[in-house]
């Protein structure tokens, strides 16, 4: 078997774990921030963003990272010469500190201290789909 082949996709179903999570928490956080008064509904919302966030999110990045690492190492360093990768590097940390951002907001929410709208939510989420859509087109196309 081609341990490069391996590599690559637990690497890519990491990935698309870890982006389903920094898709749909967001969303979460959205209808709680809706409904932060009901105590019924924000302490489920409560359960299910704890629940992505540890149990599918967090690992998932840190397997993305170890995956993609380990295609660096396995590649050669002379992958990090490329420009298009250093700017997909660079879309991956920010693409983490995203993520902690909203272990952030998953913090405050548990703390009932959440003082962002639905709307400001609505707003981030677009972060990673942007994120997404750059790290894909210089992964496929390699352009510098």
């Amino acid at each position: 078997m081609n341990i490069y082949l391996i590599l690559k996709s637990l690497h890519l179903i990491a990935v698309i774990s870890w982006m389903v999570g920094l898709l749909y928490l967001p969303r979460i956080f959205v209808y709680h921030s809706e409904n932060k008064l009901n105590n019924d509904i924000s302490g489920v919302f409560k359960i299910m963003e704890r629940r992505l966030y540890f149990y599918i999110m967090y690992p998932a990045m840190l397997l993305s990272w170890i995956f993609g690492v380990s295609i660096i190492h396995f590649q050669g360093t002379e992958l990090l010469k490329a420009k298009w990768f250093l700017i997909k590097i660079i879309a991956v940390i920010i693409l983490t500190v995203y993520h902690f951002y909203l272990g952030h907001c998953l913090r405050s929410f548990n703390q009932d201290m959440n003082n962002n709208s639905p709307k400001f939510f609505r707003v981030i989420n677009e972060i990673p789909t942007i994120l997404l859509i750059l790290i894909v087109f210089l992964a496929i196309l390699k352009p510098m």
